[in-house]
């Protein structure tokens, strides 16, 4: 579906001016690192040789994402992100990775082409948490997006949220226990306890936003659901 015909669940695409490293990057490095969204029907085909394969929607300033396609060379990253300065920015960073792909826009633009269990991961880090009633249908958690995740995860993938806005931690768990009983439990949320949701893993690195978050005195949570 094309941007124009569904609802916007961003706000704006660009802050301030790039600096001169971040524009040299995104001129010169996005080419060879964007993700050819007509070539999804076989995405192992992007990564040559590599088991694995993973999402992150809205990666921010690509901190997170940088980290885990460094530390996880056997798997193939895909970022999606609207903002042109965070675009930049992990374009920057990932000079060196290999597998590691940026798709500059909405994405469900990726969802929506990728075949049905293809996915070992999905990561929804702090998204837009849009607070005011009137915009919570902009919010990513939704009955249509977990329709989408739920069908690109293979079994036993990984669907992790995390927010520091107690709302769309609410939200985000009341849509997961709607969408589950429509469709059989799709998701089953790992907690046993409440550590396991608010203290980060240790495979889970940290992002920039998350440190203003607890800087500010916000409480993050961290949401792992399994796919059976």
């Amino acid at each position: 579906m094309t941007e124009d015909k569904r609802r916007l669940i961003y706000g704006r695409r660009q802050g301030r001016p790039l600096k001169t490293g971040a524009r040299a990057a995104f001129d010169a490095d996005l080419p060879r690192l964007a993700l050819p969204l007509e070539r999804l029907g076989d995405p192992a085909a992007l990564f040559p040789g590599l088991g694995r394969l993973a999402l992150e929607i809205g990666f921010g300033g690509g901190e997170h994402l940088a980290a885990q396609a460094a530390a996880h060379p056997d798997t193939g990253f895909i970022g999606a992100e609207p903002f042109l300065n965070g675009v930049a920015k992990l374009a920057l960073a990932a000079r060196d990775l290999a597998n590691l792909r940026i798709h500059h826009g909405d994405a469900r633009d990726v969802l929506e082409r990728l075949p049905t269990a293809s996915l070992d991961a999905v990561f929804l880090l702090f998204p837009d948490p849009w607070p005011k009633a009137r915009h919570h249908k902009r919010r990513f958690v939704s009955q249509a997006n977990l329709g989408e995740i739920a069908r690109v995860l293979k079994s036993g993938g990984v669907f992790r949220v995390a927010s520091d806005i107690a709302d769309y931690v609410r939200w985000t768990l009341i849509e997961i226990a709607r969408f589950n009983r429509a469709n059989g439990d799709a998701f089953l949320w790992r907690a046993r306890q409440a550590a396991d949701w608010r203290l980060r893993p240790a495979d889970w690195p940290a992002t920039r936003y998350e440190a203003k978050a607890l800087a500010a005195g916000r409480v993050p949570a961290y949401l792992e659901f399994a796919r059976p």
